[in-house]
């Protein structure tokens, strides 16, 4: 049987395409497709040179430090040279492409907030110099750099392919097309926020590379209170007071003069007190409360009992001193063979307690320092903002760029939309964050007061809606899931569903705002085995089986941290969320001084006689009136909490910390508003050094039937206090 298949199923042989009839020009379409050839461009090969860094010192320095502000160690310098000599070759120089590589070096370090020094050991400079190589070859630069690919050119067929194909542009806005404020609105947990410590030999704050724990070594409660002390000492360094001035002013040889400028003050580590006795000294340390229930003072190089029988604080009766905050001390140390409480105390010596006590006469918090001095800021009268020389510019605290890197685009941003009002009166916009205090769940006149100040934003104008609402916890009045009055899970879960029941009847104000829920010490999970004390902080969130309906109900809910920070428009302005009954616990833990020391002050000094009769022909000033007591007592709480920089400021008993976590409680720099839902203070809107501190307390107001209370903040301006009948 023959097998050959028919004529139309046999293979055809392809005849050659040279040998088909063609009637097309000699330039048309071929019959059949060309076959596909490589037009990948051989790479030419560089010369690799030896480039001393002396020689591209100037280059490195005119575009680093002229015109970016960095400084360049030995080592990046080095690290550079090296770089350019090898992939440049000959023509870093007539080609100019040393001077591409340094501008796109400089401005991917800004854009990844590496700060100040240029350092050549560092990871960052590593990754920035081979994303630069991998960009010499046509690939795309990296988008976390902030950098835009660039066009093709043709250039000479004998230029080097070094870096000549690496164009450096300026950023692009093309930030048109968000009109909305609220993409520029984050909302930072504490366990998503950078973790940074401050690097004593360098002066410059790191970033925490160690994976965190819940469980960390004995080693890292130790690091918790170094890095706390570091800062708070090195932000006394930079006050005017412990400044030492070689330059003479002509008011130093004024009359009228102050301790301020007559010397500047000095602090003395604990352990240079040793075989010092008699002699007068000011220690910066923590307060600590020894095995024998005797009050210490102890910094890095060790501890010393502290006697604060005679001690006046500083200004009298403005902030409160308790055991596990960082104060300033000025007295004298009154050396003795045998420490207090010896055997109990650990050790003896550098490293431990020292022999004898400490005299304190005066004893104060360590001054804050403004916000604008820490990220180096001047914004002169009828000019914009422009950075100045000096403070953390270039640092990212918060991950969503560095104050230098992107604080000017941000303001260009916030003009376009968010202006603000052309005056006081003119009606209020979108530039608004209302705050509400505790707000009780399980107690239904609190849904009702809820009710009434949505309304009252929800009649507003269209457009005009506050750019965020912010609910404080505590959500129910006991703590829930401990046997506790407010139920179990199940009512707790109904607790938020009613709430979603209230939310959904505003749907204007679900779409136009972000909604932040803040939770407190009742709320669950950790509530369940804490019963109502306090909890480690930060804490988490409440759990989303709970808040599913809030969640279902619109998009623009978050369920942060306590604490949490709400950054808008990057490192512009900086809100902190904190829910905790501070001021009780402080009036608990609070060390009592004598109040019979302020009444008998010390003698004047021979040599301010003279300033003193000067004056006597001068008219008294009437003293001021007596403030509020409420007023008061805000100021003093303010006055502590920003003072310490640091949102715990207790002992590890009385409020616990995760170690791992506790960068996320530093107020350094001082946030621009900060919100303390303190339900044992009385309400207050008050500014200290530049931050605004609110607190809304609870939602309904004590001793008012029917009445609401809340905060309404103008974002970059101050807050005030409302209240409303239902």
């Amino acid at each position: 049987m023959d097998k050959t298949p028919a004529p139309l199923f046999r293979k055809q042989n392809a005849i050659p395409s040279s040998a088909l009839p063609s009637s097309s020009p000699a330039f048309g379409t071929p019959v059949h497709p060309l076959k596909p050839f490589n037009v990948a461009v051989t790479k030419a090969a560089i010369l690799p040179i030896i480039l001393p860094p002396a020689t591209l010192r100037p280059l490195a320095f005119r575009t680093f430090t002229k015109k970016h502000s960095l400084t360049l160690t030995s080592s990046a310098l080095q690290e550079l040279a090296s770089f350019i000599g090898r992939h440049c070759g000959s023509g870093w120089r007539e080609e100019g492409l040393a001077e591409r590589v340094l501008e796109e070096a400089a401005r991917s370090w800004k854009n990844r907030n590496g700060g100040v020094i240029v350092d050549g050991s560092s990871k960052q400079l590593h990754d920035i110099l081979k994303t630069i190589l991998d960009a010499r070859d046509g690939d795309e630069v990296n988008t976390r750099l902030g950098l835009r690919p660039t066009t093709l050119t043709r250039e000479d067929s004998n230029a080097s392919f070094g870096i000549s194909g690496l164009g450096v542009q300026e950023e692009a806005d093309d930030d048109e097309e968000a009109n909305d404020a609220r993409t520029w609105l984050k909302i930072i947990d504490a366990y998503e926020q950078p973790r940074l410590v401050f690097n004593v030999g360098k002066k410059h704050f790191e970033r925490e590379t160690a994976q965190p724990s819940l469980f960390p070594p004995a080693s890292h409660k130790t690091a918790v209170f170094r890095n706390r002390y570091n800062v708070i000492h090195q932000r006394l360094l930079r006050n005017e007071a412990f400044q030492t001035s070689t330059v003479s002013s002509s008011r130093q040889r004024s009359l009228q003069r102050s301790l301020s400028n007559q010397q500047s003050l000095k602090i003395t580590p604990i352990a240079n007190m040793l075989g010092r006795h008699g002699s007068s000294h000011m220690l910066l340390g923590q307060l600590v409360v020894l095995p024998t229930g005797d009050l210490a003072i102890g910094d890095l190089t060790g501890a010393i009992a502290l006697d604060l029988s005679q001690a006046v604080a500083i200004p009298e009766d403005s902030a409160w001193f308790c055991p596990g905050m960082v104060v300033l001390v000025d007295g004298v140390y009154e050396e003795e063979e045998e420490s207090l409480g010896k055997g109990l105390s650990g050790s003896s010596g550098v490293g431990g307690t020292l022999g004898g006590r400490f005299q304190g006469f005066f004893i104060g918090q360590p001054p804050c320092e403004k916000r604008r001095a820490t990220l180096g800021i001047s914004s002169p009268d009828g000019g914009q903002d422009h950075t100045i020389g000096g403070g953390f510019g270039w640092i990212d605290f918060l991950g969503v760029g560095s104050e230098r890197a992107v604080g000017a685009k941000m303001r260009r941003l916030e003009r376009r939309l968010l202006p603000p009002p052309p005056s006081q009166d003119a009606p209020a916009g979108r530039n608004r964050v209302v705050i509400l205090g505790e707000l009780n769940l399980d107690q239904p006149r609190a849904l009702q007061a809820f009710r009434k100040i949505l309304s009252l934003y929800a009649a507003e104008p269209e457009g005009s809606c506050p750019v965020s609402f912010v609910l404080m916890g505590n959500f129910t009045q006991h703590a829930v899931m401990a046997r506790g009055g407010s139920g179990g899970s199940i009512e707790y879960k109904e607790y938020f569903d009613a709430l979603a029941s209230a939310l959904s009847d505003f749907p204007t104000l679900l779409q136009a705002s972000t909604f932040v829920f803040v939770p407190g010490d009742n709320d669950g999970w950790v509530s369940a085995f804490t019963a109502g004390a306090s909890v480690p902080l930060p804490r988490k969130s409440v759990p989303e089986m709970f808040t599913s309906r809030i969640r279902r109900a619109f998009g623009s809910a978050v369920w942060t941290t306590n604490p949490s920070r709400l950054s808008l428009f990057g490192p512009n302005h900086e809100l902190v969320l904190f829910r905790d009954d501070l001021s009780a616990r402080l009036r608990r833990t609070s060390v009592v001084l004598n109040p019979g020391a302020a009444a008998h002050p010390h003698p004047p000094d021979p040599m301010d006689i003279d300033a003193g009769a000067a004056n006597d022909d001068k008219p008294s000033a009437s003293p001021p009136p007596p403030l509020d007591e409420d007023v008061r007592t805000a100021q003093k709480l303010v006055k502590t909490l920003l003072d310490q920089g640091y949102l715990a400021p207790f002992r590890q008993a009385i409020r616990p910390v995760h170690w791992d976590h506790a960068s996320a409680l530093h107020l350094y720099p001082l946030p621009s508003a900060m919100v303390l839902a303190d339900t044992t203070a009385p309400p207050f809107c008050l500014s200290y050094e530049g931050c605004h501190v609110m607190n809304p307390a609870a939602v309904l107001v004590a001793g008012k039937k029917g009445a609401a209370r809340w905060v309404e903040y103008q974002v970059g301006r101050l807050g005030r206090l409302r209240e409303c009948t239902f």
